[in-house]
């Protein structure tokens, strides 16, 4: 069995607004379930931390920076796509390409997953 990688995320929130909320149970959820202890979270309020947005380049909330393992790859929105989340994690890939593919199944050409364009990446934003 192959050791599963050490994420370490931080999640940009406004306050307690209802997006802010929907965001943090919803990653929460995700991480109980599919990341099985190995993360760390820190949550960052703007409101609270202005400074720790503007360092970052945060310009919207909710924000998801996944900061470990490389790629730096950022999810902006309440997270209520978990495919999408899954994808900008690179946890689905890697849940596929261990899994599935080992399984011999066809998963296709991929077209169907996008470029990952729409998910952000790094120092771009």
């Amino acid at each position: 069995m192959t050791p599963r990688k050490t994420y370490i995320l931080k999640l940009y929130v406004a306050g307690n607004t209802p997006n802010s909320m929907r965001a943090l149970k919803t990653l929460r959820n995700i991480l109980e379930t599919e990341f099985l202890g190995v993360y760390a979270l820190k949550v960052i309020d703007v409101l609270k931390n202005p400074q720790l947005a503007e360092e970052d380049k945060i310009l919207a909330t909710p924000t998801l920076a996944k900061i470990l393992p490389p790629p730096v790859r950022r999810i902006i929105g309440d997270l209520s796509d978990r495919e999408r989340v899954l994808i900008g994690l690179d946890l689905l890939y890697d849940e596929l390409t261990e899994e599935d593919l080992a399984d011999g199944q066809d998963l296709g050409d991929g077209a169907d997953l996008g470029d990952g364009a729409d998910l952000g990446e790094g120092d771009d934003q």
